[in-house]
């Protein structure tokens, strides 16, 4: 899972399983929804209790029981009543915030210096 990605097919389920396993109590606060034609645009907060493993390039986070309430986007692509394409934008470091999960700048820094 990033930040953004599409799904399609049968992939419109993955991010269902995703959360689900990250966040086992997750729920969807809609905020504001809006039709665009074919294309439905949701503003919404994934609500739910960091209990599952969060699996990284540099190995898994483990849970921590923090409450969650992430800030998200979901682009909805309708077309004769079937959806088409579901596009969701994940606030990643809104969420990576409220897990703990603080960024590293000065390995970021100092990464950035040696490439020089």
């Amino acid at each position: 899972m990033t930040p953004r990605e599409s799904y399609r097919g049968e992939r419109l389920g993955d991010v269902v399983a995703w959360m689900g396993k990250l966040l086992p109590d997750v729920h969807r606060e809609l905020h504001r929804v809006n039709v665009l034609g074919d294309v439905v645009a949701i503003e919404l907060s994934i609500q739910g209790t960091f209990l599952g493993p969060f699996e990284t390039p540099a190995g898994v986070i483990q849970p921590t029981g923090a409450e969650l309430d992430i800030p998200t986007a979901d682009f909805w692509y309708v077309r004769d009543g079937k959806i088409q394409e579901f596009n969701c934008h994940i606030g990643m470091t809104a969420m990576f915030a409220q897990m703990g999960v603080l960024p590293d700048f000065a390995s970021a820094v100092t990464a950035s210096v040696a490439e020089r």
